[in-house]
């Protein structure tokens, strides 16, 4: 690796943005470069190469008309965004890139030689289609061509969203380097060329995309989630219709009994018996958190079990009523084979559940009277009575404001 190459890694990994990446058929040599300069995991959040054909089929959920295609390198760079969403706390920025082509083997091949790179943020799509000289380079080659054209968009990515502070830090390796701008990417001209383009996302169009299934989540970061790259999720599930001062207690009270607790309420745009909320209702609910400097994630998940799944290593914060209601049968189609099931595999993604107690018709109740299981005691514990009650719902909220 040469020391302008080295600059740029040392860039990326000195940025905030950390990232997934699926790669199949090219840039495999960026991973290495990636890996072999320190404080890889300021950037890596993990990295896969879904090379056979099921591996591919089960990473889009699909099985794709032709793999080597500007479709499938968009794919599996929103998987790749969807995982590190999972993989990372709120306030992180993250990223996904994902990276397919078709590159010289020991056959002629009969189209183009060509890598596409999708990179996927928040709010935008990049895409960057390389066309190869055929013959002109060998297997290596043409992955080092690849793979520079990766480090090439990681670096401009870094730049773009990195802070005041850091792109003085970044210019000042690339001007030592004498790398400009850009990694160089060694291209052989006029033949080969790389076409650039760039998909952005409003607000409401990703609101839709998480309807529709294609994003897992869409986080609102506030002042109580900034700066903080490690620590154990603590969420708090509802409607939030409207929010108030209960919910907002009992969150920074299970905070303090959480080490490492970070602050995390979470909104389901899908609910399993009612209509996906409006993408207007949606933005209302979330300026309730956004105006206090709240954190809020708007998933498509409206039960625990699949909630797990996109938020692992979790603590869920649930009320008594909620709780009785995990470990009944009755919710798992009179099963209690399916509910161990399902609970075990909550426990196994790393999440439990911590209990409030609430009024239950008239009585206030509390974990003593919630049936636990053997098998899964340990994933329930009890916020004490003396440390947090509040008798107040939002469906009490709004009767009375509708009286």
């Amino acid at each position: 690796m040469d020391s302008a190459m080295k600059a740029a890694i040392e860039a990326i990994h000195a940025s905030p943005r950390h990232a997934v990446l699926h790669l199949a058929g090219g840039a495999s040599q960026a991973l290495g470069w990636l890996l072999s300069v320190p404080r890889a995991s300021q950037t890596l959040l993990e990295a896969t190469v879904p090379y056979t054909r099921a591996s591919m089929i089960q990473l889009l959920g699909r099985a794709p008309q032709q793999y080597a295609s500007r479709e499938v390198a968009d794919e599996m760079a929103t998987a790749a965004y969807n995982r590190a969403l999972t993989l990372s706390l709120p306030g992180t920025l993250v990223a996904g890139f994902g990276v397919t082509g078709a590159l010289t083997t020991g056959s002629p091949k009969r189209g183009d030689h060509r890598c596409h790179i999708s990179a996927r943020t928040h709010s935008s799509l990049w895409r960057y289609d390389l066309t190869l000289y055929k013959g002109y380079r060998d297997r290596f080659g043409e992955d080092c061509l690849s793979s520079q054209l990766l480090i090439k968009v990681m670096i401009f990515m870094t730049r773009l969203f990195s802070s005041p502070r850091l792109l003085i830090y970044v210019q000042a390796m690339a001007d030592v380097c004498e790398i400009g701008n850009t990694v160089p990417v060694e291209l052989k001209t006029p033949e080969e060329e790389i076409r650039e383009s760039r998909l952005n996302y409003t607000e409401d169009e990703e609101l839709e995309q998480l309807i529709h299934g294609n994003v897992c989540m869409v986080r609102y970061p506030g002042e109580d989630s900034k700066d903080r790259r490690t620590g154990r999720r603590v969420v708090l599930s509802g409607a939030f219709n409207p929010l108030h001062e209960g919910h907002l207690t009992l969150m920074s009270t299970a905070c303090t009994l959480v080490q490492g607790g970070s602050p995390c309420f979470e909104l389901s745009a899908i609910n399993a018996d009612k209509p996906a909320l409006p993408v207007h209702e949606i933005r209302q609910r979330v300026k309730q958190f956004v105006e206090r400097g709240k954190t809020m994630i708007v998933t498509n998940q409206p039960f625990f079990y699949k909630k797990a799944e996109i938020l692992p290593d979790s603590t869920f914060l649930v009320g008594v009523d909620t709780a009785m209601r995990l470990v009944n049968e009755k919710y798992y189609g009179g099963s209690r084979e399916r509910m161990m099931e399902v609970l075990l595999n909550v426990q196994r993604l790393g999440c439990d559940f911590m209990v409030a107690g609430r009024i239950v018709d008239g009585v206030f109740k509390t974990m003593l009277d919630v049936n636990v299981p053997e098998e899964v005691k340990e994933m329930f514990s009890s916020l004490p009575e003396n440390v947090f009650r509040v008798d107040l719902s939002s469906t009490e909220i709004r009767q009375k404001a509708s009286m």
